[in-house]
């Protein structure tokens, strides 16, 4: 399941949004499509079922809905905002310089 990171905020409107990152203190803005898109990435039990209702909102092809949903997802999870999964764990780094 995708998710924002601890830390990573999402304002979104019907116009557009924005995600903040605590850690760094900076936004990445969103179009309206794209914030639409993480609006369902979120409140969606699963990618698939984020991808359907996003193609019946825009009324487009199934596969170029996937294509854009996917490409929002992984474009947030290469900037550090967001995961698939559970979140992954954090290691200080005193536990790993010393504790591993």
């Amino acid at each position: 399941m995708w998710q924002l990171l601890n830390g990573v905020h999402a304002a979104l409107t019907d116009e557009g949004g924005a995600i903040l990152d605590e850690r760094s203190g900076r936004w990445s803005h969103l179009t309206a499509t794209a914030a639409c898109a993480v609006r369902l990435l979120r409140s969606c039990s699963s990618e698939e079922q984020a991808t359907a209702r996003y193609a019946q909102r825009y009324g487009i092809p199934l596969a170029q809905a996937a294509t854009d949903v996917r490409a929002v997802a992984e474009t947030l999870i290469a900037k550090g905002l967001a995961t698939y999964g559970g979140r992954p764990s954090r290691r200080r780094w005193w536990m790993w310089r010393w504790g591993r």
